[in-house]
């Protein structure tokens, strides 16, 4: 049985044009009245490093909510479940994101518990990872490797994921680092408090399609109990 998803399985992607229009004029115009704010406060105590710092992660949190829809239209970013997706085939790799900030605002059900919510982010990941799997398994495709960097998964469910853990380059947290409150807003949705994000816990891991195809029943059963909210236990550190 294949996993396959669309757009329509995303609550902002299921929402008409003008409605997502509509949410990134009000993010716009939020984002914007921040960075004026911080700027005034600035200028009247002379302390502009305030404001570039506001402004520097103000864009960062902006951000997403502009650039994975368009990437989306072009073709550059492929969702496989609503909280898993990648980049578009580049030289024999895909890099894949489990979800994004900007994805976890409108998935997540803010009323649901940290225990609920980290059941629906594993959900989501096996999910895009069987869908992924059933893209390309069978199409000469095998050798494709597939690498992804988090701060969610562990490297033990990475393990049990089919993924070796390899080391994080140094751009990768260069990236990390700029969009930390990013990632701090991201984990604190996803624990259902605040959440201070560690570096340290960051892991990049990396596979091939043939690798994970024979991961394959294991992400089946997984799903199933998964979906059948069953205990988490199987993928527990």
């Amino acid at each position: 049985m294949k996993i396959k998803y669309d757009s329509m399985d995303h609550p902002f992607f299921n929402k008409s044009r003008k409605e997502q229009r509509q949410i990134q004029l009000f993010v716009g115009i939020v984002g914007l009245f921040v960075i004026i704010l911080s700027a005034t406060i600035s200028w009247i105590l002379g302390i502009y490093v305030f404001w570039f710092l506001v402004t520097a992660i103000t864009l960062s949190i902006v951000a997403p909510f502009f650039d994975i829809p368009a990437m989306k239209r072009r073709g550059a970013l492929i969702y496989y479940s609503p909280l898993f997706l990648s980049e578009k085939l580049k030289k024999g790799v895909l890099k894949i994101h489990g979800g994004t900030l900007f994805d976890y605002v409108f998935v997540i059900d803010k009323r649901s518990s940290g225990a609920q919510r980290t059941r629906l982010i594993l959900q989501c990941y096996v999910e895009g990872l069987l869908s992924l799997i059933d893209t390309y398994q069978g199409s000469g495709s095998n050798e494709i490797k597939v690498r992804g960097t988090s701060y969610i998964i562990n490297k033990r469910t990475a393990g049990r994921l089919g993924f070796r853990v390899v080391q994080t380059d140094g751009l990768q947290k260069l990236i990390l680092l700029y969009n930390y409150f990013n990632v701090l807003i991201t984990l604190s949705l996803v624990k259902g408090k605040l959440s201070f994000p560690s570096m340290s816990s960051v892991i990049s891991f990396e596979s091939t399609i043939e690798g994970l195809s024979k991961r394959k029943a294991f992400l089946k059963e997984l799903h199933y109990k998964l979906k059948d909210q069953s205990r988490l236990g199987l993928l527990e550190e």
